[in-house]
């Protein structure tokens, strides 16, 4: 099967023993934070996946980086009216991909809406979205509270508080829920709840549920304010049912880079190839740097990609690491979304970005949610009608 495959690479003659998969590390927690019964503004609705809704919501995307957030929500029929990122190589690539977006480059801190859109002539803006720098949070980092990078948040915060959007949705690594015994959540959470957003639900969603092909859990808060439900996307696959990482890039040439759609790859001494030769599914190259130079399971999701400079997953079936454009069609980024800069700076956008996939479904959760608000009065008292009518309630999940 495999010489069908990849019938140019060098593939593993002696397959090693591969090690157990070991697959669901945030699995209690997704289970624990989708059964919280306490939260009874958090549901989880079917999305529809031809759902149009005849009218223009607008976005915002903060953190937004190469726009993995913004196509996601692009591709769910939102139009992105603004974004904000720091990296200049990253918002390079925004600005190529979306070039009709108002993009920033610099710090969020130096960044007012109110001066720098007319918000007037630009119309309500619906949803604020983005994800703050998460390494003060990772578990694979050091988890210190007193990052400045923890502090973030608060930026986002402040912004939302200008906007005043519909909903908000912000994303993060799933540590996020359990750093200092779950303070950060709660700060989190009380913090909107001062600019007038009350009851933020959050859950843990799995990307491969939703058709990624990665596993790559990520920490969803929504809040509104209009004391709405938080909408979230039931689950579409079983973990029978996931997409297989061959079902990604089993097309792309084995060994023939193609540069102009960033199928570039570190290349490889035959030394090197043979000692990767020698990696099993689920082994790293190097026992000081495990989350690196990792072997992927054949026939399973990839485990969740990151760039750590060049050190990329190794192929499932080719003695080489996966090049960029597999890590973003890992990450469900369509083969014309080009990323600017060198190929390290591209496997590093590409490894730091939400899948578009993920914020797609998040976003198709809410448009019924939308077109409901748009529909009532403005000085509508009868918004609970909303939660009545499309609320699928999370009991429905564990039933």
């Amino acid at each position: 099967m495999l010489e069908t495959l990849f019938p140019e690479a060098e593939l593993v003659e002696s397959a090693p023993k591969a090690k157990r998969p070991k697959i669901g590390r945030y699995e209690r927690l997704k289970r624990d934070s989708q059964a919280d019964f306490d939260d009874e503004f958090k549901v989880f609705v079917d999305v529809n996946e031809s759902s149009v809704s005849g009218r223009t919501y607008r976005f915002i995307d903060l953190f937004c980086g190469a726009g993995g957030i913004t196509k996601g929500l692009s591709m769910a029929g939102l139009q992105p009216v603004a974004s904000v990122e720091i990296s200049p190589i990253a918002s390079a690539t925004h600005l190529r991909i979306f070039p009709s977006c108002k993009h920033y480059c610099g710090d969020i801190k130096n960044y007012h809406p109110g001066k720098l859109l007319n918000l007037e002539e630009q119309g309500e803006i619906h949803l604020v979205s983005g994800g703050p720098p998460c390494q003060g949070f990772s578990v694979a980092g050091k988890r210190d509270p007193n990052d400045e990078r923890n502090k973030l948040f608060r930026e986002f915060i402040r912004v939302v508080a200008e906007i005043r959007p519909w909903y908000v949705v912000m994303e993060n690594v799933p540590g996020i829920l359990t750093m200092k015994g779950g303070a950060v959540r709660s700060a989190i959470i009380e913090a909107f709840e001062e600019i007038g957003y009350p009851n933020m639900s959050v859950t843990v969603l799995e990307s491969a549920d939703y058709g990624v092909p990665q596993f790559r859990p990520r920490a969803i808060f929504v809040a509104n304010r209009f004391g709405l439900d938080n909408p979230y996307p039931k689950p579409q696959l079983t973990p029978n049912q996931y997409r297989p990482i061959e079902s990604a890039i089993s097309d792309l040439p084995p060994s023939t880079p193609i540069p102009a759609i960033n199928h570039e790859w570190i290349r490889h001494s035959k030394q090197y190839m043979e000692r990767i030769a020698k990696v099993p599914p689920g082994g790293s190259l190097y026992e000081t740097f495990f989350d690196a130079f990792k072997r992927q399971y054949p026939g399973l999701p990839s485990m969740t990609i990151k760039e750590n400079h060049g050190g990329t997953h190794i192929h499932p079936h080719l003695n080489r690491v996966i090049s960029a454009r597999e890590m973003a069609r890992l990450q469900t980024f369509p083969d014309d979304f080009i990323f600017e800069g060198t190929m390290k700076k591209a496997m590093w956008q590409i490894g730091n970005a939400v899948p578009p996939r993920l914020a797609q479904v998040i976003e198709l959760a809410l448009i019924p949610y939308l077109n409901e608000i748009a529909k009532a009065p403005a000085d509508s008292q009868n918004l609970e009608n909303v939660r009545r009518h499309n609320s699928i309630r999370q009991t429905a999940l564990f039933a």
